[in-house]
């Protein structure tokens, strides 16, 4: 990438632990279609789910560091646990740049819709382990609406049995929705209205959740507001790219390619260019 780049011009950079950040890059690639984008999927480390803390902030500081190479404007984390486990540290290191690169994450925009969103003051949270032991959304509902409920539940098996194509298809066992179903459970037994999808692979099962939920249980996800926040973000710093035409995307990622390429396009649901290998450089931060 030039190295000449005017700030406006620099790309918007992504990432996940592997491709479920995709369904968050779709929503930006719809609501800024003049901004560029680069998304980068450590899939050669997914799960981050069952990752400890420390580990998942050493990732995304290797991952920041490399977006940083190629002169990223912005940082999206759309990964749930490397949000609940690394914000504060990616804010640092990102804030010591030149341009001063601004960090969002997925969980403050959730959360800000899941309470505008309750009716009751109940709302429940489906996430990975990492994320719900994090306790990152009842801290960030707390910030909004002291008097709003939540029950989170760990869902261990549901993004890898998403990330590998066994729910959301016609192939589809019957053993993969009784997972689903039994995730579900709690947050039926609390009577909440309102439920957030902490894992970016969850939208691809929306449509069985909402079954097993209720029609009347409003369910949540980051790509739509998340991409309401990047588009303030970058005017408030006046960092919009102020072309006219449609803006590119292009990936990497840290696993196999074609592997990463096959399976994004059902998640991003466009089809996916060229995707180029990278190796993360260690930076030195404890595991």
């Amino acid at each position: 990438m030039p190295t000449d780049l005017h700030p406006r011009e620099r790309p918007v950079a992504v990432f996940d632990s592997g491709v479920g950040g995709l369904t968050v890059l779709h929503e930006l690639l719809v609501s800024l279609p003049n901004e560029d984008f680069l998304y980068l999927g450590d899939d050669a480390r997914f799960p981050y789910g069952e990752r400890t803390p420390a580990e998942l902030e050493r990732f995304c500081m290797e991952i920041a560091e490399e977006l940083l190479v190629r002169r990223a404007k912005l940082l999206v984390v759309a990964c749930n646990s490397a949000t609940a486990a690394a914000m504060p540290a990616l804010q640092r290191r990102m804030m010591e740049t030149t341009l001063g690169v601004d960090v969002l994450g997925v969980v403050r925009p959730e959360a800000m819709q899941a309470v505008a969103s309750t009716r009751n003051g109940r709302l429940g949270v489906l996430a990975t382990r990492a994320t719900v032991d994090s306790g990152a959304y009842e801290r960030a509902i707390a910030e909004l609406d002291p008097h709003v409920r939540v029950t989170s539940v760990a869902c261990p098996d549901l993004a890898p049995i998403i990330q590998a194509g066994e729910a959301g298809g016609t192939s589809m066992s019957e053993e993969v929705v009784e997972i689903v179903r039994g995730y579900t459970l709690p947050l039926r037994e609390t009577g909440v209205d309102t439920v957030i999808l902490g894992c970016t692979h969850y939208p691809l099962v929306r449509p069985m959740l909402q079954r097993f939920l209720g029609r009347g249980v409003t369910i949540v996800t980051s790509g739509a507001a998340l991409a309401r926040q990047v588009e303030r973000a970058l005017a408030t710093r006046d960092l919009t790219n102020p072309r006219t035409d449609e803006g590119t995307y292009s990936f990497l990622c840290t696993g196999d390619p074609e592997g990463f390429r096959a399976l994004g396009t059902r998640f991003l649901q466009m089809p996916l260019t060229h995707v180029e290998h990278v190796t993360l450089r260690p930076t030195g931060v404890p595991a």
